[in-house]
């Protein structure tokens, strides 16, 4: 039977590794605190938030609604300045600055009046790149993720699920190595969701992209990530950090393990826990 105690002691065996890394970490979140301001009232939204993500390395984060972890994005990605606290990329510190991270939002955001192709390649067209080169890898790529033939397609011709492939993909071809995914399936019906989780999860074996995602959906987390920081509620710190034993490559099948429905069963306690909490102003 698989024991919490086992997940800590991968953790230290973990942070060990990291420690005797001599490659810094693609993201290194240091101290965070960030406080709005409100008419007349100042509303806390994160304290000393601190978190990394290493090389390659898939984190989630997961937290009750409002706690800041879209904030904490907007701050990695240069569109707001936290109070207190850095932001460092692969050891140099960042704070402020933007076009250091690839994004996907929560939805698609795909231009209407562009195709799909033209949508992917506005990555290419923001850095430089020669448009055919760009080209040639737009058109490689939407092959492999299942839109080959849909080049010059229009947004709304897609579904949901294929229009959020397009925006991975723009997001994909980015060259910023950080990729930060603020709840990308959420708009999805559970089908879709399903299936979007186990292309994610074989896309991003084949490429392991450092990536930092947001969700609410536990099993999404567990199923995806190499580390899970499970967040307060408002004003959102770190609970806990979760770093996940099961080796990868990952199947679905996992999700029905004794040890994975442990690990849920823990999280979901953990959520519900901060989720009845009033949130501090």
């Amino acid at each position: 039977m698989f024991e919490m105690t086992q997940v800590h002691h991968r953790m230290n065996e973990h942070s060990s590794s990291i420690t005797n890394s001599t490659t810094p970490p693609a993201l290194e979140v240091s101290g965070v605190s960030k406080t709005f301001s409100q008419r007349s009232q100042q509303m806390r939204v994160l304290h000393n938030v601190s978190l990394t993500v290493e090389p390659q390395e898939f984190v989630s984060i997961v937290g009750p609604s409002g706690c800041g972890k879209s904030t904490l994005f907007h701050i990695i990605g240069g569109l707001e300045q936290p109070d207190t606290g850095t932001i460092s990329m692969n050891g140099n510190v960042v704070t402020g600055q933007r076009g250091k991270i690839s994004y996907m939002p929560q939805q698609p955001a795909l231009f209407p009046w562009r195709t799909i192709e033209d949508n992917v390649l506005l990555a290419g067209e923001i850095t430089g790149e020669a448009r055919d080169q760009a080209r040639e890898k737009a058109r490689h790529w939407l092959g492999k993720v299942g839109l080959g033939g849909f080049e010059r397609a229009y947004p709304h011709m897609l579904s949901g699920g294929m229009q959020q492939r397009a925006a991975f993909l723009r997001a994909l071809l980015a060259p910023q190595e950080l990729m930060l995914l603020d709840e990308p399936f959420s708009a999805l019906d559970a089908l879709t969701r399903s299936e979007m989780q186990r292309w994610l999860l074989e896309l991003w074996e084949e490429n392991r992209r450092s990536v930092l995602f947001i969700t609410h959906n536990i099993e999404e987390a567990l199923l995806l990530s190499s580390r899970i920081y499970v967040f307060s509620g408002r004003p959102g710190s770190i609970l806990h950090t979760i770093n996940i034993p099961f080796p990868r490559p990952r199947r679905e099948e996992i999700t029905d393990s004794p040890e994975f429905l442990k690990l849920k069963r823990q999280l979901s306690d953990w959520m519900r826990e901060e989720q009845s909490k009033k949130p501090l102003a």
